[in-house]
This record gives C-alpha cells, sequence and structure tokens, in this order.
C-alpha cells in the first residue's frame, strides 16, 4: 500500500469550515457528491449555449480559484468550470484519504463521468498537470484537448527552490515545518509564496496582497490542511520516483488528444529544460515559452495563455505533418486582476529562510493582482505523431507507477446551495484557497 493511502486523519464528515471562500465576480461556487468525495465546482454562465465544456484543476496547495483569471477570457470559446481538489480550496478531504495522483485523478473522472462532461477541454497547472495527463491518457474519450501550465512530470534534476517539496513528503517533516513557523503571519507566508510562484512579484498589486492575507487566514483555519498538503506532496514524490508501464512520461506518450504545453522561463518549481522533453512526449503538442512568467502563467499573463489557446483550437482544424516552430509576440493586457497563488512548492519563504522554512509555507495560496502592461514573447512548437526519444533528462523508472483502476462511475448529488457573486466588488477579487 502507498503512503499515500493511509486512512485519512479528518474525513469530510469531520472536516469544520472555515470562513466563507471568495468568489470572483459572475463565478457560482457549487458542492457536488459524489461516492467517496465532496468536490466544490467554480462556474461559470456560458456565454451561449452548445458551446464545449472545460474543467480546470489546479496546482498542489492552490485551488479552483486559481482560474479565476482565465476562466473569463475565453468565456466565448467554452463553458467553464473549474474543480477543487478533495482536501483544497472548499473541498473536503476525501473518506479515503488517498491524495495520491491516481487518486485525483480518480476524483477528476468520477465527476467527468457523473456529470456528463466529456469529453472536455481539461486544464491542470503543476500537480493538476500530472494528474490531467494520467486522467487523458487513461480516459482518452473524456478529454477534447489538453492544456499544461508548468506541468508536474518527473525530474531526475530538480532544481533546488523545489527540494523543499520533496522534504515535506518525508514522514514527521510536517509537524517539524508547523512548529519551526508558528511565528510566522499571514503577511510573511504570502510573501513568500508571491516570490517563489511568480515571474515577477512587483505584479502584485496592495489590493490583491490584502485578499492573499486574508486566504492565508482562512487555510490556516483548516485542520486537515497540511495532512491535505503533506499527502499530496508524497503523492507527487512517489509519482516522479516510481516507474514502471504507469509512469507519467509513458502515459504522456500515450495521450491522444491535441496538447497545449504552457512553460514559464522564471519558474522555480518545474524546470524549463523539462519543456522540450515534454514537448517530444506528447504526441500532438504545442510548446509556448512566456520568458517573464513563473509557475502559474495563468494567473500571471492570463492573456497570453487565453491566446494560445485560442490558437490551439484553430489549429487543431488543420491537419498539418511534421512539426514546425513559429515565434509569436502574444500582448498581455493591462489591469488590475485578483487570483490565488498556487504554493506548489513546500514553502513560501525559501528565499527568507532556511529551506525547512520554506516548506511550511507551500501549504498555502495567496492571492494576487497584476498591474501595468507587458508583452509576452512566446515560442510555440508543434509536434505531431512519432515522438522522438526522450533527452538527457530522460531515464529508467523516472516516472510514477501508481498503478490500479482510475474511472468509476456514480452520480452526482449537487447540494442545494449555492453561492453567487452578483456584482463586481470594488476593485480585483482575492481568489484564493
Amino acid at each position: 500500500m502507498s503512503s499515500t493511502e493511509l486512512p485519512s486523519l479528518l474525513t469530510a464528515t469531520a472536516s469544520p469550515k472555515a470562513s466563507a471562500v471568495r468568489v470572483a465576480p459572475g463565478e457560482r461556487l457549487r458542492s457536488v457528491r459524489l461516492p467517496g468525495i465532496t468536490l466544490s465546482v467554480r462556474s461559470r454562465p456560458p456565454a451561449r449555449e452548445g458551446l464545449p465544456p472545460a474543467v480546470y484543476v489546479h496546482g498542489l496547495g492552490g485551488s479552483s480559484q486559481n482560474w479565476s483569471a482565465l476562466m473569463p477570457l475565453v468565456d466565448g470559446l467554452v463553458d467553464s468550470e473549474a474543480l477543487d481538489l478533495p482536501g483544497f480550496g472548499d473541498s473536503p478531504p476525501p473518506d479515503d484519504g488517498d491524495y495520491s495522483v491516481t487518486g485525483h485523478a480518480r476524483a477528476v473522472i468520477r465527476y467527468l463521468d457523473s456529470a456528463g462532461r466529456g469529453p472536455v477541454h481539461l486544464f491542470g497547472n503543476s500537480l493538476g498537470g500530472a494528474i490531467t495527463t494520467r486522467v487523458a491518457a487513461l480516459r482518452p474519450d473524456l478529454v477534447r484537448t489538453l492544456t499544461l501550465v508548468s506541468p508536474a512530470l518527473p525530474e531526475l534534476r530538480v532544481q533546488r527552490t523545489a527540494v523543499p517539496t520533496a522534504m515535506l513528503a518525508l514522514p514527521g517533516m510536517s509537524a517539524l515545518f508547523t512548529r519551526f513557523t508558528k511565528g510566522w503571519s499571514a503577511e510573511q507566508r504570502v510573501r513568500g509564496v508571491t516570490a517563489l510562484c511568480y515571474g515577477d512579484p512587483g505584479r502584485v498589486t496592495e489590493e490583491g496582497f490584502r485578499n492573499a492575507v486574508e486566504e492565508m487566514e482562512r487555510r490556516l483555519q483548516l485542520p486537515y490542511m497540511w495532512d491535505a498538503l503533506t499527502r499530496s506532496a508524497r503523492g507527487i514524490v512517489d509519482a516522479y520516483t516510481l516507474g514502471g508501464q504507469h509512469s507519467l512520461w509513458r502515459q504522456a506518450e500515450r495521450v491522444l488528444a491535441p496538447t497545449l504545453l504552457v512553460y514559464g522561463r522564471r519558474d522555480q518549481l518545474v524546470g524549463y529544460r523539462m519543456a522540450q522533453r515534454a514537448a517530444r512526449s506528447f504526441r500532438d503538442s504545442r510548446l509556448v515559452s512566456l520568458p517573464d512568467a513563473g509557475h502559474v502563467a495563468m494567473m500571471e499573463y492570463p492573456e497570453a495563455v487565453a491566446a494560445a489557446f485560442r490558437e490551439l483550437l484553430a489549429d487543431t482544424g488543420k491537419s498539418s505533418g511534421g512539426a514546425d516552430q513559429v515565434s509569436v509576440s502574444v500582448p498581455v493586457g493591462s489591469g488590475r486582476r485578483g487570483w490565488d497563488l498556487d504554493a506548489d512548492s513546500a514553502s513560501a519563504a525559501a528565499s527568507a529562510a532556511t529551506s525547512a522554512s520554506a516548506a511550511a509555507s507551500a501549504a498555502t495560496s495567496a492571492s494576487a493582482s497584476t498591474s501595468g502592461s507587458t508583452s509576452a514573447s512566446a515560442t510555440v512548437s508543434s509536434a505531431r505523431a512519432a515522438a522522438s526519444s526522450a533527452g538527457s533528462d530522460s531515464a529508467p523508472g523516472d516516472g510514477s507507477s501508481e498503478g490500479g483502476p482510475v474511472g468509476d462511475g456514480g452520480s452526482a448529488g449537487v447540494d442545494g446551495g449555492e453561492s453567487v457573486a452578483e456584482e463586481p466588488p470594488k476593485g480585483s477579487p482575492g481568489v484564493g484557497s
């Protein structure tokens, strides 16, 4: 039995509620009951009837609010729904305490099967990228296209700034980090998360920072927060170290859906050098490189990601052979946005303290706003069919080997209450959980 499959310390029925989760203008938040899990689903009313569905999956320490900046920009293209993974955002822990990559993938598949949402345009960031890769490989019938933003695919030589994630997965480290950072204020944690996840922390506005602090305080009230974080981190480590036919890289090679890969050159958590390997592994892929983006490009440069997704939709309607390379300039609009940071490393303050203290703040997400106007140069690569052999970073056994069936059915029950933001609040909404 995997260490991520131990009985949960707190089940969904025993998890108290903290303060209310922020809902951005035009969004709705509802709870969907499925066998063994309850998922919080964030959605926007479709611009018109008949739009294809899109489902978004956040990363470690993040929530559905990580996608609040991007979803409005694709309103005319898709009918958007973002999930809170079990134990994150407003979703309670899973009944069986399974936070492995396979366990999270199973939760996504349960939702898609029960809601009848497939095939969907599937999005994933970081841990969510690993989860959605597994979903696309095992259930191609559920995936129309796959968009991965800094996906957490196995690396043999991880970046130094990502080491605390592995440390957090070690037995007893969660309690150690909790004691070590007990005196840290919410403001300190948010600043650390911002520095870790953003390519340019200066893009965070004062209002966005305040929203992030409020969300940090809300999250710290959840008694299962550290359990969900550490077990999910352990699941990533398992996926990185175990090999076999179920490894994530081998599953990437089996993905049939057209795939958009978005990497930030300033990413401190997922090495940019993995971008080319990913482009070779996914048989029908397009690679977008954002030079100024960090780990959460869909929050830092949502306009650029939306433009790349539009290009993916246009390209999937064409037939092209071989591989081609084009360079484009993707404008990033100005304005102030609020969003939640995905704290996908184990710590928010790696640069401010030791690696152990860094791992502690990774448990949280920050809400942030951007300001100013930027132009991000994006390099787009299209690679179709016959993927070339893996590059120098590949080696046997660097994938995941979490076996067992992932998909299962079940009918979805929707709670009666919904949270709806009828009017935009003043300033940017803090989007974080």
